[in-house]
C-alpha cells in the first residue's frame, strides 16, 4: 500500500514538471513525507528527478551555450548542495522550508500586480554564485533547489526554450551532488535505491504526458502558468514550514 501511495505521488508531480519544467521535488517530496518520512522522501526521489531532466535537456539541445552561462551559478550550487544535505542529515527543515515559501509568495505577489523584477546581464554575472550557493543550501535542506534558481531565471528574462535548458542543467547538476550526498551520509541505501529505479519508471510516464501539455502551451501561457504555480507552491511551503 506504502509503495502504491508513493508512486502516485511521483506519477502526479512528475506530470506538473513536464508540463511546467520545474516542480517535481516540490510536490513529490511533501505528500510522500506522507507515508515514508522526509529524508526517505528526499531520498527516492531524487534520480527520477535526474533521469526526467536528461530527457528534457535532450528535447531542447544546445546545453554547452546554457552551462557557459550559469557556470557560476551552477558551481556554488554544488557547494551549496553538499552542506545543505549535510544540514538535512542533522537538523529539520522547517525554517528554511517557511523562508521559501514567504520569498515565494513575495514574488508572486509582486509579479500579480504587474511589477517584473528584472536582473540586467551587467549584474549576472555577479548575482549568480551567491544565487547559486542559497539554492544549494536550500536544496540539499528542503529538496527544492530549483525554487530560488526558476525565480532568478525568471528574473533574467529568459524565454521559454532558455528557461527550460537552463532549469535543465541546472537541476541535474544539483541533482548529482544530492545523489552523493544522500549517500555518503546514509539516507540512501540499497533498498531504496530499488525503490527509487522503480519510482523513475512510473515518473517518465506521467512526465510525458505533461510534456505534451508544455509544448502545446503559449509561451505567454507558459510563463503565466510557472508564476501560478510558484504562487502555490509558496502558499504550500508556509503552511508546511508553520
Amino acid at each position: 500500500m506504502t509503495l502504491i501511495a508513493g508512486a502516485l505521488a511521483i506519477l502526479a508531480a512528475a506530470f506538473v514538471k513536464g508540463a511546467v519544467a520545474f516542480g517535481f521535488p516540490l510536490v513529490a517530496t511533501p505528500l510522500l513525507a506522507l507515508v515514508v518520512g522526509v529524508k526517505t522522501a528526499v531520498a527516492v526521489s531524487i534520480i527520477p528527478n535526474i533521469v526526467m531532466d536528461c530527457v528534457q535537456l535532450v528535447r531542447r539541445g544546445q546545453a554547452l551555450g546554457t552551462v557557459r552561462r550559469l557556470f557560476s551559478l551552477i558551481a556554488f550550487s554544488m557547494v551549496g548542495m553538499w552542506l545543505g544535505t549535510h544540514l538535512l542529515a542533522v537538523m529539520p527543515g522547517r525554517v528554511a522550508t517557511l523562508v521559501l515559501g514567504v520569498f515565494l509568495l513575495a514574488f508572486a505577489a509582486i509579479s500579480a500586480f504587474g511589477l517584473t523584477l528584472r536582473v540586467s546581464p551587467a549584474w549576472e554575472r555577479w548575482l549568480s554564485p551567491p544565487v547559486g550557493l542559497v539554492a544549494g543550501v536550500l536544496g540539499g535542506l528542503t529538496n527544492v533547489p530549483g525554487t530560488p534558481m526558476v525565480l532568478y531565471f525568471v528574473a533574467l528574462g529568459m524565454d521559454k526554450y532558455e528557461f527550460v535548458r537552463a532549469v535543465a542543467v541546472t537541476f541535474i547538476v544539483a541533482k548529482v551532488v544530492q545523489l552523493g550526498a544522500v549517500t555518503w551520509y546514509g539516507l540512501l541505501d540499497l533498498h531504496l535505491l530499488v525503490v527509487s529505479l522503480g519510482f523513475t519508471v512510473v515518473a517518465l510516464a506521467g512526465f510525458a504526458v505533461g510534456l505534451r501539455l508544455q509544448d502545446w502551451l503559449p509561451a505567454r501561457a507558459f510563463n503565466r502558468a510557472v508564476l501560478a504555480f510558484l504562487f502555490g507552491i509558496g502558499v504550500w511551503l508556509v503552511v508546511r514550514g508553520l
